[in-house]
This record gives C-alpha cells, sequence and structure tokens, in this order.
C-alpha cells in the first residue's frame, strides 16, 4: 500500500511518555508511545503532499468522523495546498468500551449535500473496518464524483470487511490506541501522540 509505514520494535518511539507535552496528568496510565509527535506530524505532511498531487484541479471535501478525527483532519488540512471545504460526521460505535460493537449510529450528518462532490473521508484509525464500510455504503448512495479514504492508523491482521484505503499513514499492533484524538472513556484525547494503555487504566469509566 503506498505511503503507508509500518512501524517496527525498533522505529515504534519511546517506551515511555517521559518528556511528552501533557504527559504529566496521564504518565501513570500510559504504557507505552507507540507513535511519537513528530512521527505523526511528518506522515500527515507526506501525506497532504500526496492528497495535493492527487486531487489538484478538483473540488474537494474534506469529512471527518468525529470525534477521533478532529486532529487528524485539522493537521492534515494543512498540509494539502488546495482549495477545500469541511464538513463532519460523528458516529457512535464503542461507547466506554475497548472494542467496537458493529453497530453503529449516526449523531451527527452531513450539513450539505455530496453529489457530484470528490469526497476525502478522513479516518483516525481502522480496526475491524465495521464503522467504515457502513459509512462508505452510506455516503456511495449519496453519489458523490469520488469516495476516497484518508486513515490515519490502521490495526494489523483484525480487519472483518475488506476496504479499499487510499491513504493511510500507519500501520500499528491490534492494540486499543489513545491520544492524538483518540479516547478511552472520554479521556486521552489531548496527548499529541499515539500511546497504549497499563491495564490497570481500563477502569470502569463510571
Amino acid at each position: 500500500m503506498e505511503g503507508t509505514v509500518e512501524l517496527t520494535e525498533k522505529d515504534a518511539g519511546a517506551t515511555s511518555p517521559v518528556g511528552e507535552p501533557f504527559a504529566d496528568g496521564y504518565d501513570g496510565d500510559i504504557d507505552k508511545v507507540l507513535v511519537t509527535r513528530e512521527q505523526l506530524q511528518a506522515k500527515l505532511r507526506e501525506l497532504g503532499d500526496q492528497i495535493t498531487r492527487d486531487y489538484r484541479g478538483r473540488d474537494v471535501l474534506l469529512v471527518a468522523v468525529l470525534k477521533g478525527a478532529f486532529m487528524v483532519m485539522a493537521d492534515l488540512a494543512r498540509h494539502i495546498h488546495l482549495p477545500v471545504d469541511f464538513d463532519f460526521m460523528a458516529v457512535a460505535s464503542y461507547g466506554a468500551a475497548t472494542q467496537t460493537s458493529g453497530v453503529v449510529r449516526i449523531l451527527k450528518d452531513l450539513d450539505r449535500d455530496i453529489e457530484g462532490r470528490h469526497v476525502l473521508l478522513v479516518e483516525d484509525i481502522v480496526d475491524s473496518g465495521l464503522t467504515l464500510n457502513y459509512l462508505l455504503k452510506n455516503l456511495r448512495g449519496r453519489r458523490p464524483a469520488t469516495l476516497e479514504v484518508c486513515a490515519l492508523l490502521q490495526k494489523k491482521g483484525i480487519q472483518r470487511v475488506a476496504l479499499d484505503l487510499r491513504y493511510v499513514g500507519f500501520e500499528i499492533p491490534p492494540d486499543f490506541v489513545v491520544g492524538y484524538g483518540l479516547d478511552y472513556a472520554e479521556k486521552f484525547r489531548n496527548l499529541p501522540y499515539i500511546a497504549t494503555l497499563k491495564p490497570e487504566a481500563y477502569a470502569d469509566p463510571a
């Protein structure tokens, strides 16, 4: 897959968040940093350059899947050197769990018609693929000119449906991760890196 970087143990970054911003309040919960802040920004710059080349001369609509993809789209858009429009969808499939239920509810739909538009769906992470597969079927029914996916993270070996992902930042192990928009029970979204949690951090969110 073009542009995909598979992280090895050597490349995975620090084994603790020491020295990373915002770690003080969470340092007892973080197990290992998988993707550092520097790696994230370098990859988003690379993806933005590729999208700029691929979409030059086309009317592009970026659609972020909330809440997780809000940081990804904000930083990615800064590296796309084309006029772009923005829209947002919000779905629920996890709740406070660490694995998707496969049952998808649309909490917020698009604000505009996408018929005839070149739509790039921006996702934070693809794991089972069930949520993304549902969204793609839903959006294809609205007759966009093109519909592609840019996913920052893809978990290896756990996809339950076949997906054609045009742009992928990093392939990561099939672990539950937080940071850079990703949460556990609405916490950890503001971490500027991608990390795993210690087992004791999975306390009852209530």
